[in-house]
This record gives C-alpha cells, sequence and structure tokens, in this order.
C-alpha cells in the first residue's frame, strides 16, 4: 500500500503561522497535521504501507523535505519528495507522484484530520471517504443506490441531493488506472475553472463501470484557518485524552506554583511559572509560561509567555507574547509586549 500526500501550497487562510512553516506541519495536540493523518489513514487500512509520497513546492526547503521523510520512515515506510511548482488543480498535484502510483494506493490532502472506525474495502475498485454534514451545499457530496454504491458527485448542490460530504480521502485499487485517468485529462486538456480536477477522473471511470463504495468517518476536522485549527486541536486533545494510549504531559515539565487542567499536551522542557493551563491547551517544546491563565489555545515551541490571559490563541514558534490580549494569531518569531 502507497499514500499520496498532496501539500503543495502554505495556505493563506492560516497566515502568519503558515509563512515560515507549511499548514501541514502545523502541530495538532503535538504532532504535525500530515503525521496524524497518516497514522491515522494507516490505523484504518490496517496493511503495511511501502510508501509515502509528499507532493510540495520546491521552496518548502530541504528541512521540510526531512521532516517529511522522518515522518514516513516513524511508520515503517519509504518517502517520497515529489513537487508541483505550478498550482494546475488536484488532478495535476496528484500525478505529480505518478512515479510512486502503482498498485493499491491512498490519496489524502494534508488539511484535514479525521477519525473513523470501518474496515476498508479492498474489493471495490476506489473508496471515497466522506461525512455526514448539517449543510451539504457547502460540500462536494456523494450521491448513493440500494446497493451502497457511489453513483454521482454533486458539487455544492443547491438543492438537497445527499448529506455526504467528501473530506478529501480516497482509496483506489489501483494505482496505475488512476495515473491513467489523470494523465488522460491533461492530455486532452480537460479543465474546470483553468484547473484540472480529480472528480473529473472519478466521473470518467464511474463511466467506464468502476464500482466506488462510500468509507464513513465519525468526526471531520478541518485545519483551514486559525479558528478551526485552535477547535481541532482541542477536539483531538479530548479524543488522545478518552483514548489514553498517547502521554500527553512529557515527565520532565516543571511546575512553580502552577496547575494543569486536562486535557492538554504538554510537551518537553516546558515551564509554569504562577500559571494555569487548560483545558484543551497545546504547549510546544520548550515554552515558558509565567503569571499566565491560557486555555483553548495552540502553542508551538520555544514561545515565551507572561502576563496573558489567552482564550482561542494560536502562537508560532519563538515568539513572545507579554501583555492583556485573548484571542490572538502570532506567527513565529514575532514579538507582541
Amino acid at each position: 500500500m502507497k499514500i499520496i500526500v498532496p501539500m503543495a501550497g502554505r495556505g493563506s487562510r492560516l497566515r502568519p503561522h503558515t509563512l515560515t512553516v507549511p499548514k501541514p506541519l502545523i502541530p495538532i495536540a503535538g504532532k504535525p497535521i500530515v503525521h496524524r493523518l497518516v497514522e491515522d489513514i494507516a490505523q484504518v487500512i490496517n496493511q503495511k504501507i511501502d510508501e509515502i509520497a509528499f507532493i510540495i513546492h520546491k521552496d518548502f526547503g530541504k528541512k521540510v523535505e526531512e521532516d517529511l521523510v522522518a515522518i514516513a520512515q516513524k511508520l515503517g515506510a519509504r518517502g517520497t519528495i515529489c513537487y508541483q511548482n505550478e498550482a494546475l488543480g488536484t488532478a495535476h498535484a496528484i500525478l505529480c507522484a505518478k512515479e510512486s502510483m502503482t498498485g493499491p494506493i491512498v490519496v489524502a490532502y494534508a488539511d484535514t484530520l479525521f477519525r473513523a472506525d470501518f474496515s476498508l474495502d479492498t474489493s471495490a475498485d476506489a473508496v471515497i471517504w466522506v461525512k455526514q454534514v448539517d449543510d451539504p451545499s457547502a460540500f462536494g457530496v456523494v450521491q448513493l443506490n440500494d446497493q451502497n454504491q457511489i453513483v454521482d458527485f454533486v458539487e455544492k448542490p443547491k438543492e438537497f441531493v445527499s448529506d455526504l460530504a467528501i473530506i478529501g480521502i480516497y482509496y483506489f485499487q489501483s494505482g496505475e488506472t488512476l495515473r491513467s485517468e489523470l494523465q488522460y485529462l491533461l492530455d486532452n486538456n480537460v479543465v474546470k475553472g483553468g484547473e484540472y480536477q480529480l472528480t473529473d477522473a472519478l466521473e470518467n471511470m464511474k463511466q467506464k463501470g468502476m464500482k466506488f463504495v462510500p468509507g464513513k468517518v465519525d468526526e471531520w476536522m478541518d485545519c483551514g484557518n486559525k479558528n478551526v485549527t485552535v477547535e481541532t486541536n482541542s477536539r483531538m486533545l479530548n479524543f488522545l485524552h478518552q483514548d489514553g494510549v498517547e502521554a500527553l504531559v512529557a515527565a520532565n515539565v516543571k511546575l512553580e506554583n502552577s496547575t494543569i487542567i486536562p486535557p492538554c499536551h504538554i510537551a518537553e522542557d516546558v515551564i509554569l511559572v504562577n500559571a494555569t493551563v487548560g483545558p484543551n491547551v497545546s504547549l510546544g517544546k520548550g515554552t515558558h509560561v509565567v503569571n499566565s491563565t491560557i486555555k483553548n489555545s495552540l502553542v508551538q515551541t520555544h514561545a515565551h509567555i507572561k502576563n496573558a490571559q489567552l482564550d482561542n490563541a494560536m502562537i508560532g514558534n519563538h515568539a513572545s507574547f507579554d501583555g492583556n490580549f485573548t484571542s490572538i494569531s502570532i506567527g513565529d518569531y514575532s514579538v507582541l509586549e
């Protein structure tokens, strides 16, 4: 099994944090989004992963590439770096990893997280992972027949046709077949809005009689902007706290007249002085918090926070914050005093 992870853009909606770090490497409950994503996929498919191909922009830099390869290696897989240097759509992005598209593959966009408890139907030609939503008009949805097979894809339906939204994770029994269909779009300049779209390839595959079935997830968490990323961090902390399988507070955290209210992820070398932290807070490695109360917030590594009352805040790596602001969002190496 191979996993293809398109993550070419930095994500303008999550600035200033994505000015220095690509969005899929923003930590959620102590691990980068893309790391949690591939871990959860591995758990659902329950098969050995041979390779994870990450599709990025070349300006992400060598350090990011090394981090991504390390994520694959932690799952016992080979990490491959592919480049998409021009944003030409989802089909074009996936095809940038065409050398890795052999045998069964999973394609997963790296700005979403999920929780699921279903067995992957490897007898199907393709599985499209979906979530039941309250407002389907905001999403691409699938329609099912009586045999629980997907018979249509509808983008942002104005009238109700289905409430099963496509979350951006797909299984294909044959990577070669998908690669051929994507190549057809490029060779024949099949574009919508100036971009090559994966949904066009899916429609062509369906018209050829291929069997598509849904994989329904229980939870779907977005990481598109600051507010939903902080919310996703809180939801993930609660899931991990309930599971009880992942240590959330490092053994060497130093507390001086301070309280941690779970669930929180507190990384190594964190120092808390006269502080109350939690619930729903992630503090990255080496962060110092003094004379502060923090809840429902995401703080990355080596940040320094004092005299603060933070709620729904997101603070970047090596940032310094001193003040009485609340729902803030400051990026890496920022100073706000």
